[in-house]
């Protein structure tokens, strides 16, 4: 079976407008069926985020809303709060602090909940801090800027919903590019995901059929890829540094970091990434069946309207020099005693 889908948003999503983001997360949870539990943790409004999500997911068409709000690893060993998840179908953290979430769920029964509802096929889902701790290392805090530099920021264990990986959020809004570049300069290994506000990525298992090119297709055995699908308004930025060329190892205090032959990926509404093969997966071609009658009927009227015009070109000309040559046969010559031949 696969793993439920996951939903990393990069916070900010349209809660007034059209809430598409929030949409495709109660339908992926049941619809009217969804029983979704929200974890406000990472926040320190209390129960108004509650209160908020609430009356969203419900305004969307979910059945049932709970809160399921561990204040502390205590917290977090309670097997009330660890039941209401294994009877959820979909998972929503909200935003805050990511790193008092990490402290307080990570490595706990309710974190190992999570990871069993994923496991199981059910959506879950986290906005801003709760997008950050989906990946298996997060972004604890630190500042904006373009550059990498040495000690920019702090890292931290997150649950680990998607391996090798490491997930920023508010990404082009509050210039997060350098943080995430240090660490994937400092992390090779890791797949930097930058996600804009009001903009999801979504992660979902799927088998690719592999492609006509064999050297491709030797990283396609049958087996399901992670498959990255972008919905909203912004874009999802990837950093691939598996040939990175870098001088972390050895910059000093906060000097800018040597960071060369990372490849980008900027990923706006409707792209596709295949996370296993990190390769950019092309857009499905589909041809409208109205548009391709119409152009098949209007490519009919032209061909038959060349024909027609040249039919009616060639004939009259074929005609007249036809004539001509036929006048020139019959018409008798003169011969010098006046006799006709």
């Amino acid at each position: 079976m696969p793993k439920g889908p996951l939903m990393i948003i990069g916070g900010a999503e349209d809660k007034l407008r059209k809430r598409t983001i929030l949409k495709e997360f109660v339908a992926a949870a049941g619809g009217e069926d969804a029983r979704i539990a929200v974890i406000p943790t990472a926040s320190s409004l209390g129960i108004e985020v509650i209160e908020v999500y609430d009356a969203l997911f419900r305004r969307e068409g979910a059945g049932e809303v709970i809160a399921v709000r561990p204040e502390s690893r205590d917290d977090a060993h309670d097997e009330a709060l660890v039941a209401s998840l294994r009877e959820a179908t979909g998972i929503f953290m909200t935003g805050g602090n990511q790193l008092k979430l990490s402290a307080i769920i990570c490595g706990t029964p309710l974190g190992d909940a999570i990871l069993d509802a994923h496991d199981r096929g059910i959506v879950v889902a986290g906005t801003s801090a709760g997008a950050s701790i989906q990946s298996s290392h997060m972004v604890a805090f630190g500042g904006p800027g373009s550059t990498p530099k040495q000690r920019m920021t702090q890292v931290a264990a997150g649950l680990g919903l998607l391996e090798s990986s490491v997930i920023d959020q508010h990404f082009d809004q509050r210039n997060r590019y350098g943080r995430l570049l240090m660490i994937v300069s400092q992390s090779p290994q890791l797949l930097g995901i930058g996600v804009d506000e009001d903009t999801a990525a979504i992660v979902e298992q799927r088998v690719v059929h592999a492609p006509d090119d064999p050297d491709a297709a030797e990283d396609y055995d049958g087996a399901p890829h992670d498959l990255l699908r972008v919905v909203g308004r912004g874009s999802v930025t990837i950093f691939d540094p598996a040939r990175i060329t870098t001088n972390a190892y050895e910059a000093k205090r906060s000097n800018p970091i040597l960071a060369s032959g990372i490849v980008l990926h900027t990923l706006p509404e409707g792209s596709v990434f295949d996370l296993t093969t990190r390769t950019l997966v092309p857009p499905d071609r589909r041809v409208d069946l109205e548009e391709a009658a119409s152009f098949a009927e209007a490519s009919h009227d032209l061909r038959q309207m060349a024909r027609d015009i040249a039919a009616a070109d060639a004939s009259p000309a074929a005609l007249r020099r036809r004539l001509a040559r036929s006048r020139k046969k019959t018409t008798p010559t003169a011969a010098p005693d006046g006799v006709t031949s």
